[in-house]
């Protein structure tokens, strides 16, 4: 074999060789990054956390402890959504890194994990406001699906191997629900305000809407009286605070007062200023009788039923008031005018036939 010929089988073989190496080295390294990948937060029991912060500065939001329960703080301490902040901590101790990118301080504002570029910071804190440990998630690594995540206290910046998602907008920890009610047990609804008080009632079965006292040669207008009718089907709010902070400068001379049929009532008191509007809810259960069980008397199935439904009911009445007590909401003006409408834009001219001339 020529020289020539041994040279190039020689170069061949070192290439292969290299080439070996560079895919053993790879596949090594890999496995390598899987076997060592580990939860970012690791220790933290939940218990031991008493308040939490989400961002910085103007649009920080707190979730402080407050019994078995956490409040929204920026809400003045309205109840936060539990099933969204053990959300936010199990996402949190979620986070799964593979492989540390970097301990030097230079690095973090490039990256995005300093407090004031991050993408998101999120704090948990002892009874004593000690930190416990803090995330902060910066920005993607560009390749694949990591993201660039930082231990606080500490300068390690790790890639995950998720981008973490977190909700850190104070609603999203909010239920901005005033009250739900369905229609279908709806037994009247009377709306006042300074001039005038009328009232709906239901009829076919809650199908159907009729005016009291309705003028005559006028008829129902059937959807703007069906709006005011089931004004309180899937009520929200926009924003909310304590009465104290707003009661005095806010004159609530208009209700909405919802009857259902087990009793149940809602009162809604509304109030307007500045092209807003802003209600108060309360409500009450109207039927005082107690729930008894009498000796020696055997019930039958439906008078169980009747009894479970009011106690249901009663608890249901005692939960919302709990909720609602001394807080005021702001509304949509859409919502808002449902409850305010007036007599005079529910009915409109009975169109009467007039009988064809034979």
């Amino acid at each position: 074999m020529s020289n020539k010929k041994l040279i190039i089988l020689g170069i061949i073989t070192i290439c292969m060789v290299a080439w070996a190496i560079v895919q053993a080295t790879f596949s090594n390294r890999t496995r390598s990054s899987i076997e060592t990948s580990a939860y970012l937060v690791q220790g933290l029991d939940p218990s031991n956390i008493n308040s939490i912060s989400l961002g910085t500065g103007d649009k920080e939001v707190t979730l402080k402890r407050a019994g078995n329960r956490f409040v929204v703080v920026n809400k003045d301490n309205y109840p936060a959504e539990s099933a969204e902040v053990n959300n936010l901590i199990s996402t949190c101790m979620d986070i799964k890194v593979e492989e540390l990118f970097t301990d030097n301080p230079s690095n973090h504002e490039d990256l995005g994990v300093t407090e004031d570029k991050a993408g998101s910071v999120i704090k948990f804190f002892k009874q004593n406001s000690e930190l416990l440990v803090g995330v902060i998630i910066g920005k993607g690594k560009g390749q694949g699906s990591g993201t660039f995540v930082r231990l606080i206290p500490g300068n390690k910046v790790y890639v995950t191997l998720d981008r973490p998602w977190i909700k850190d907008q104070v609603m999203n920890y909010v239920n901005n629900n005033v009250v739900t009610v369905d229609r279908q047990n709806i037994e009247s609804v009377t709306v006042t305000s300074s001039n005038e008080t009328y009232t709906l009632k239901s009829e076919n079965d809650g199908k159907g809407v009729i005016l009291e006292n309705l003028p005559p040669g006028k008829k129902l207008k059937a959807n703007d009286s069906k709006n005011v009718f089931a004004a309180l089907n899937n009520l929200k709010f926009e924003d909310v605070k304590k009465s104290s902070a707003a009661e005095a400068e806010l004159v609530f001379d208009k209700k909405y007062i919802c009857n259902l049929k087990d009793s149940t009532v809602y009162t809604i008191k509304i109030a307007q200023k500045d092209d807003k509007a802003y209600i108060t809810c309360h409500t009450d259960y109207t039927d005082k009788t107690p729930v008894t069980k009498e000796q020696g008397i055997i019930e039958t199935e439906e008078e169980l039923k009747k009894k479970e439904a009011k106690l249901l009911a009663q608890e249901k009445v005692q939960k919302t008031s709990a909720r609602h007590k001394n807080r005021i909401y702001e509304i949509a003006e859409n919502d808002a005018k449902n409850l305010t409408k007036q007599l005079s834009e529910l009915f409109e001219e009975e169109i009467k036939e007039v009988p064809e001339e034979k």
